[in-house]
């Protein structure tokens, strides 16, 4: 049965979608933006500073649901400029340090909110 998941402590939808879906053990977390969830705005910097709330938010949809990064298998990274993509590597592994899941990493013409990266993500249960 598919379960809508929402946390507090991650941005709210900004469209007509949900932070996560969970159906049999698996979990798709929509692409996150850097939006702080205490203040709605997006954060202060550059892609550095954008891709580690990025991350937190991930970490905290999956925290809703008992996961923790360990659980997940496949992100999609996409970035306004690949020319970001060194330093949201160099965040991005803090985050994964042991057995990274599958990714892919895109670069687009734009992102909501004018945002220089989006991640979404799939996480098991195991």
């Amino acid at each position: 049965m598919k379960k809508i998941i929402h946390s507090e402590n991650a941005p709210k939808a900004i469209g007509p979608y949900s932070q996560a879906v969970e159906i049999n053990g698996m979990l798709f977390i929509s692409g996150q933006i850097p939006i702080d969830p205490t203040t709605g705005k997006m954060v202060d910097g550059g892609i550095k500073e954008q891709t580690e709330q990025v991350l937190k938010n991930v970490g905290a949809i999956l925290k809703e649901t008992g996961l923790t990064y360990s659980n997940v298998v496949k992100t999609t990274c996409f970035l306004s400029d690949m020319a970001d993509f060194k330093d949201m590597n160099e965040v991005y592994a803090h985050y994964y340090i042991e057995n990274s899941p599958a990714r892919s990493t895109i670069a687009v013409k734009g992102l909501p909110l004018a945002a220089l990266i989006e991640i979404e993500t799939i996480a098991i249960k195991a």
